[in-house]
């Protein structure tokens, strides 16, 4: 019996549905989902099985246009991660159609779309009318030559199944790249970074949408079973500071408590998180923040 393996990079605007459709394909929570835009800044790998193949997402950022060093950093990673792939999924959301930012996508694939297999996938189907979507497809299938179109709703799972059975038959023929019970090659102390980092974005809303990351300093394995995790979390003010802390360590408490709370879940055992946040006024400047969130910092580089 012949098995098959390879990588699956989704691509698209920023809130298309990416890390939705990752984690729904694996099964599990690998890939961080605000209501946010530019949430995902590395590129997370999700492994999902179907039948004798090993799907390898690659979630990566959205597509945008870049403004400061750590945007043109991301771009550079969601290129690359196209780019290094064998199967590329576009996504658009099929409420909003054909937007500048899908028109620069399209002219990106036309650079890296040789000889590779693209496929289309028409995301939120929900949101609009038969008559819509199939206008849509048409338009986007007349300006790329697509292998594939699907429709469908990651987040309710309409057309994912499908999605998934015709990305494991269009796998190069190969072993297996990881364990069949990984579901994710990030290491455990970036996921954890993330999911303390998804919290934050969700409790502070526009007060400090990106000037913030968190890392995740030690961990530590109890005789008990539990783990102690060690989390920094780096502002680029000190006005910020007071931001993430809250009125009498408010925020931060809850923000800590929901982020152990879906850590435990997560690993299945229990958690003991302690987060501490710190003053970087230049750590959007640093190259070791950037490898720490799996970036490079040089394409952060004009």
């Amino acid at each position: 019996m012949s098995t098959r393996a390879g990588f699956v990079a989704l691509i698209g605007e920023p809130n298309a549905g990416k890390s939705t459709l990752t984690n729904h394909m694996v099964g599990a929570k690998v890939s961080i989902v605000t209501h946010k835009v530019q949430t995902t800044r590395a590129r997370i790998r999700g492994v999902a099985l179907e039948g004798d193949a090993q799907i390898v997402f690659v979630d990566t950022p959205g597509l945008f246009r870049p403004r400061r060093r750590l945007d043109r950093a991301m771009v550079a990673a969601a290129w690359g991660g196209a780019a290094d792939a064998d199967i590329v999924v576009l996504m658009i959301e099929a409420h909003r159609g054909i937007t500048e930012g899908v028109e620069k996508i399209l002219e990106g694939l036309e650079e890296i779309g040789q000889g590779r297999t693209i496929a289309l996938a028409i995301n939120k189907i929900d949101r609009v009318k038969a008559e819509v979507l199939l206008a849509l497809s048409k338009d986007l299938n007349e300006r790329y030559p697509f292998s594939e179109t699907f429709m469908i709703s990651a987040e309710k799972g309409h057309g994912c199944a499908d999605l998934k059975r015709w990305l494991a038959q269009e796998l190069p023929e190969g072993p297996w790249l990881y364990p069949e019970d990984q579901i994710a090659d990030l290491p455990m102390r970036m996921i954890a970074a993330e999911m303390t980092r998804e919290k934050l974005t969700l409790r502070l809303h526009q007060e400090l949408p990106y000037q913030l990351t968190v890392e995740t300093e030690a961990w530590e394995e109890r005789k008990d079973g539990s783990a102690r995790i060690d989390q920094i979390i780096y502002v680029a003010r000190a006005g910020h500071k007071g931001i993430v802390l809250g009125n009498k360590g408010e925020t931060i408490k809850a923000v800590s408590k929901a982020a152990r709370e879906e850590l435990e879940e997560f690993l299945g055992r229990r958690v003991h998180l302690f987060c501490q946040v710190k003053v970087r006024e230049k750590w959007l400047e640093e190259a070791e923040r950037y490898s720490e969130m799996g970036l490079d910092f040089k394409d952060g580089n004009t």
